[in-house]
């Protein structure tokens, strides 16, 4: 593969190449080739988003996964760059890894990669961008019962009808899933009123949502509810409604969670009502085992789907709930999801 200078930058600044070690796996059954010599097998995880705490549970989660299987893994970032992205799944191509993980994407940028990687023998999987790929499963979080858990919290929270911003950047496929329950739930309850529409994922995304978020309250001070289906975007909204004293007219709700969003969402008179979350790091995880059980010759299935928990802010007070450790052991159906667990397959320790 020709080296040109994008992929030389990426290599200097973009790519981390972990390796995860060849400590010897916890069996959970007789291992199956190659899984036999897992010490020879390369897998890589090529990111398009990597800013925020989610995105770092993710790759914790991938990589300790990763550590239970005893394989090589390798993760790119390309730090929200699209082609970059392409040409870094084209790098994993040329290196002879034997998986690949597009964790998000656009889909019209990472179609043709995605295909490169198949042609040339490599199992692939997506999470949360489409590839529009038979032969790649898709895994999901369930992002229209992520978005449609939250919105049934602020019907019950503010009634049936409210003026509502909306934080949403088109071409993203979680957010589009989302985006879908979002346009439905305004049909099925016309007395929701979206009167504002923003978004961008400029870096750093919070303090960028922040900025667009101070105008729209400005020019709609009657705005009682804001939907952020990213917990960067409640994040930056926060700021915003924070700084506006606002925080006891308007309620925020979002998908996702980390530490600092529990923290947020606790804070004394915090407008950041409730979330619908995923364990970002039990997502990674999933993510390894669906690429492990192609590998193996079997089947995951196109569809790998994480079903989601509501997250509410009564909720983290009631259980006195601080941190991401705190909300799995509190809330067990948090802390792993029965998703692509093969007998054989070896789990990171508990």
């Amino acid at each position: 593969m020709k080296l040109t200078r994008r992929i030389v930058l990426g290599m200097a600044g973009g790519v981390a190449a972990l390796a995860t070690g060849f400590a010897t796996p916890t069996f959970a059954g007789e291992m199956p080739a190659p899984f036999d010599n897992a010490g020879d097998v390369k897998i890589a995880l090529v990111r398009y988003l990597s800013t925020g705490d989610f995105f770092q549970a993710y790759l914790s989660g991938v990589e300790t996964q990763a550590a239970a299987l005893g394989v090589d893994l390798r993760v790119f970032d390309s730090r929200q760059d699209a082609a970059l992205q392409a040409d870094m799944v084209d790098q994993a191509i040329a290196l002879g890894v034997d998986g690949i993980i597009i964790q998000h994407g656009l889909t019209e940028s990472m179609q043709a990669a995605a295909q490169r990687a198949v042609d040339a023998g490599i199992k692939v999987v997506a999470f949360d961008v489409n590839v529009e790929n038979d032969a790649i499963p898709q895994i999901e979080q369930s992002d229209r019962d992520l978005a449609r858990l939250a919105l049934e919290q602020a019907i019950k929270d503010n009634g049936t009808s409210f003026k509502a911003g909306y934080v949403y950047v088109a071409g993203i496929a979680p957010l589009d899933r989302r985006d879908e329950t979002w346009v439905e739930f305004k049909a099925k309850y016309p007395g929701i009123e979206e009167v504002a529409q923003f978004g961008t994922l400029d870096n750093p995304i919070a303090n960028s949502v922040a900025n667009q978020a101070r105008s729209v309250l400005q020019a709609h001070p009657d705005i009682t509810v804001m939907f952020a289906p990213y917990d960067e975007f409640a994040k930056g909204v926060k700021i915003a409604v924070d700084e506006a004293g606002m925080n006891e007219q308007i309620k925020i709700y979002s998908a996702d969670v980390s530490t600092a969003d529990i923290s947020a969402m606790r804070e004394p008179n915090s407008a950041w009502a409730a979330t619908a979350a995923t364990n970002p790091a039990v997502v990674g995880e999933v993510s390894v085992r669906a690429l492990a059980m192609m590998l193996a010759g079997e089947d995951p299935g196109h569809n790998v789907i994480i079903p989601p928990t509501l997250i509410t802010q009564a909720m983290l007070h009631d259980k006195d709930i601080k941190n991401m450790e705190e909300l799995s052991a509190k809330l067990p159906q948090f802390a792993h999801a029965d998703v692509a667990v093969p007998a054989w397959m070896p789990l990171p320790p508990r």
